[in-house]
């Protein structure tokens, strides 16, 4: 698989995006730091909601192949700038996550990301396994 790394908002289901990947058990851990696994960079949120630490998130998505912007379909914050995919030199994807959610808006979520300057999307359940052999495919 490629080195990608994951942004988004707090609680946007990043780390469990990872335990999914990694086969791990899913369980909640709350992200402090950037964690590295073998080709995947978890952020924390506070990254991104916090408009001094992008330069961080910029300077770490160096080092992969891939950026993934990941987006809640079941909340209704964005915290993506307008073209913020374009500060990358990588290529940018975006991720609705928890679209197995029974309260959910996947139009928002997706239209979010296409302002955000993202082309293409995929739509995910990182708890259900919905969407992630088709991501990792695209990733190898």
């Amino acid at each position: 698989m490629k080195k990608i790394i994951l942004i988004g908002a707090v609680g946007c289901g990043k780390t469990t995006f990872v335990q999914a990947m990694v086969k791990a058990s899913l369980k909640y851990k709350k992200t402090q730091a950037m964690e590295y696994y073998d080709n995947i960079i978890d952020t924390p949120g506070e990254y991104l909601e916090s408009r001094r630490f992008n330069n961080a998130l910029i300077v770490a998505s160096c080092d992969c192949h891939v950026v993934l912007l990941l987006q809640d379909a079941s909340g209704k914050s964005c915290l993506f700038p307008p073209n913020f995919a374009s500060v990358f030199v990588k290529p940018v994807i975006g991720i609705v996550t928890k679209v197995d959610e029974e309260i959910k808006d996947i139009e928002y979520a997706r239209n979010c990301l296409t302002l955000a300057g993202v082309k293409k999307i995929f739509e995910i359940s990182a708890t259900k396994g919905l969407g992630l052999e088709e991501l990792e495919n695209y990733l190898e």
